[in-house]
């Protein structure tokens, strides 16, 4: 009989903390798809409509300014030099893993693009709905800034929580990165470029997405900076 040694299997509970992200990650996927479907074969949906008019009722050109702020990570260039740089300075500060992940989580965009060319529903419009001029061409379902900040910059938050020890250090760049995630998917919506069910759509499947990143970057052990 065959045994295997306690030193050598997996402690029961990064096991169901495993489990657990596995089957978060299956529930965000299938509301994502739920969606898409949904939204496939019925793009107009009232309730969007609603949404999108209650929120810009609010309106205030101060406000339209903190928004387009939020938003501006996920406009390019600064959408492709920032995660460029970051994946540069992982491998420079010898951390080619991190730098491999990081890709990966940088090319959640093209699930984004390949939706969007599925689906095709068309953005925001009408007299009604006011949209903020940025050039936008493609279609709207998914939204790529939720996407591209959920992923992406979540994982980046990730990796520093890991990596740095020092509270302070550790803490005030991760606020400030999830304030960004939590608030992109109401400023893509105020400034009328999203409906509401792309934005719960790209937080779904960028949430699902993250926890498989992380699942498997955990499989190794982790370096901490002083």
């Amino acid at each position: 009989m065959i045994s295997v040694s306690s030193d050598l299997a997996p402690p029961p509970a990064r096991i169901r903390r495993s489990n657990r992200r596995l089957i978060a990650s299956a529930v965000c996927f299938a509301i994502f798809a739920a969606l898409a479907t949904v939204v496939r074969q019925k793009p107009d949906l009232t309730a969007d409509t609603s949404m999108t008019l209650r929120l810009q009722r609010r309106r205030h050109p101060h406000l339209t300014r903190v928004m387009s702020l939020v938003s501006w990570l996920g406009f390019r260039p600064q959408s492709l030099l920032l995660p460029a740089a970051l994946v540069g300075g992982s491998w420079l500060l010898g951390r080619p893993r991190d730098a491999r992940y990081l890709i990966g989580a940088w090319a959640a965009s093209f699930v984004s693009y390949t939706t969007k060319r599925l689906v095709m529903r068309p953005r925001p419009g009408g007299t009604e709905i006011v949209v903020v001029d940025a050039g936008l061409r493609d279609s709207s379902f998914p939204s790529g800034h939720v996407l591209h900040y959920t992923v992406f910059w979540g994982f980046v938050c990730y990796i520093w929580s890991s990596a740095v020890r020092d509270t302070s250090a550790r803490r005030i760049p991760i606020a400030i990165v999830g304030a960004l995630i939590s608030t992109v998917g109401i400023s893509r919506v105020y400034l009328g470029h999203h409906w509401l069910t792309d934005v719960i759509a790209s937080y779904s499947l960028g949430v699902g997405l993250l926890l498989s990143l992380i699942g498997l970057h955990t499989r190794a052990p982790k370096h901490r900076i002083h």
